[in-house]
This record gives structure tokens, sequence and C-alpha cells, in this order.
């Protein structure tokens, strides 16, 4: 189980950090997935302009596919369609001690890089609490995260825990303890260097067209010790770099840091090597994602959302009946 916030199109740091390892555990064939479109998180910081939350969920929908999720394999839906991931964090948030939604990570740290927003609100405080319920809604056993999101994870292990505490089902547990699914998550940078992130303005889009993404790799930044061409330059220390230890062959690596450290290579040379191993990825993914229609994408998402909530229900009457609230 897990899902994404609806942000448009997505980049290449969203693939390699978790949609890449999505169609992963999809192809598997281990694993019962669910996979969702977290419009209903966007609000928690984006409440105050929903104009185009619409299309951002159509246009995550068409990456998920483009990507190489399978809707015949994996169930994926959009979160404000399934109504009872408005119901679970109801009654979740009436038993989670304030103190516990205070000290996870990303309140105070949202708070602080976010100036711009009011985040002073009561769905951006219960934020941890819905992030639970939407593992615990499908007694989830595993959910697929990076080494940064294991702190959320904890706090829905605990809120399963306290729950059954205080209300069993013929003596049982109702909501399973989730586990943590480590994905691995390398280091991703955008053109500027900095984390990849469209609030940089520094990204690679899944949807780019092959000159689009050479041209950005042209503007790239590299090696700040590189000031002249033949000065020597060391790749791991470089972002261009970083992006070819998650694309390249070992052959192409290998030709990098022997020419970048000898400076017998320059970085125009060097970053097209580069594009040339983002495009082989890429360009699948947006050949799919061309022949994607709208009202085939849509409909993918009503049926995954009527299958989510299909399952969501059995969950909720075993919630219900624990609870005595039938």
């Amino acid at each position: 189980m897990s899902g994404m916030r609806p942000t448009g199109k997505l980049h290449l740091g969203n693939y390699i950090g978790a949609l890449a390892n999505w169609v992963k555990l999809q192809d598997s064939g281990q694993y019962d997935c669910y996979f969702f479109i977290a419009d209903v998180h966007a609000l928690t910081t984006d409440y105050a302009d929903t104009s185009k939350l619409a299309e951002n969920v159509l246009e995550v929908a068409f990456d998920f596919l483009a990507a190489g999720l399978d809707p015949k394999r994996s169930t994926i839906f959009v979160q404000s369609h399934v109504n009872q991931h408005f119901e679970l964090p109801m009654y979740l948030g009436m038993i989670s001690p304030l103190g516990w939604l205070e000290r996870v990570p990303s309140y105070k740290e949202m708070q602080e890089n976010l100036t711009n927003k009011d985040l002073t609100t009561y769905g951006f405080l219960g934020y941890p609490v819905l992030m639970a319920s939407d593992i615990l809604l499908y007694q989830a056993q595993y959910v697929p995260v990076g080494q940064d999101q294991q702190a959320h994870v904890e706090l829905t292990r605990e809120l399963a825990r306290r729950f059954n505490n205080f209300y069993k089902l013929n003596r049982r547990d109702v909501l399973p303890e989730p586990d943590v699914l480590l994905t691995p998550s390398p280091k991703l940078p955008g053109t500027d260097g900095r984390k990849m992130s469209k609030s940089y303005g520094n990204t690679i889009l899944l949807s780019d067209p092959e000159p689009e993404v050479r041209h950005k790799l042209k503007t790239m930044v590299t090696d700040p010790a590189r000031v002249r061409r033949k000065d020597p330059g060391d790749p791991d220390k470089c972002p261009v770099g970083d992006l070819h230890k998650v694309f390249s062959s070992p052959e192409t690596m290998a030709k990098v840091y022997e020419g970048c450290r000898s400076a017998d290579i320059g970085c125009i040379e060097c970053k097209g090597w580069a594009a040339d191993a983002l495009v082989q990825v890429l360009n699948p993914i947006r050949e799919r994602r061309a022949q994607l229609k709208d009202d085939e994408v849509e409909a993918i998402l009503k049926d995954g959302s009527r299958r989510a909530t299909v399952r969501a229900e059995q969950t909720m009457k075993e919630v219900r009946a624990a609870m005595q609230m039938p």
C-alpha cells in the first residue's frame, strides 16, 4: 500500500524514489498491491487553491500507467473516491494523542520550509492520522517507503496498537501493524544540484521529449572544481555523476571516472552520455503515455476506486463492530 500526491506530471525523482519500486513489487507477483493518488493529502498544505487538483490527478494517473503500473495486477485509485478514507481517520483521530502528532519529524520541518503557507490547521496536524488510515484501511502488511518515511509507518503501528488495545472483535485484533518494506532511494539531484523538486524548478519530467531532456542536461551544474576544460574533476562531487550512478552502465561509469579525473573528457561530453542513459529509460515511458486517452484513464481510476471501496468496506465493517458502532 502506497500513494503519491497529485502535484502534476511526475519527474525522475518521483520515479526513482517510489514509482519504479512500485512497478517492481507489482511485477514480482508476491504482493496484492494498492496504489493511490492522494488528493486529500494535497489539501493538507495546498487547500487555498484547488483549481488544478482534478487536472493534476489525471496527470499523475497517466504517469502511473506509463511507468508500468498495471490495473489488472494492481488496484489504482483516487483517495477521495473511496469514502472510507474519510471515515477511518475520524475514528482514529478520536484516540490519537496530540503529542504523537506534534512529534512527527515532518510536522515542524514543513512548517519551517513552507513559510508562505498557513499550516496551523486541523488538517495539517492530523495529516499523520490520515496517512495511517490509508494504510490500515486495507489491513496492509507492508508499506514500501524510503528511510525518511519510517517515522510515519511507526506512528501507524502505534495507532493500530492503541486501537487494538481499546477495541477487539471476538477477542482478536482488527488492525494489523504494518511492516516497513524499505526500498532503495538513491540520491537524485535536479539540474541545479539540489534535490529534484518542482518547487525548485529543477526537474526532468517523465513526459519530457528527448530534445528537452538533452537541453536540460546541458544546463546542469557540474563539479565546481572544473572551472576550465583542462581542470580535473570528481564524479563523486558532481550532480551529473550522481545521475550516471543511477542510470548509466558500468562501462559508461568507468569512462566517466577515468575521463573526468584525468580531464580527458569535458563536461558537455559527460552530460551527453548521461542524456543517452536517461532517454533509454524515458522514451518508452513517454511513448506509452502518448497512447493513453483521458476516458481510458478515467475508467481505470473509476474501476480501481470501486475495487478499493469493496476492500476498504470489509475493514470498516470490522472496525465499526469492534467499536460497537455497527
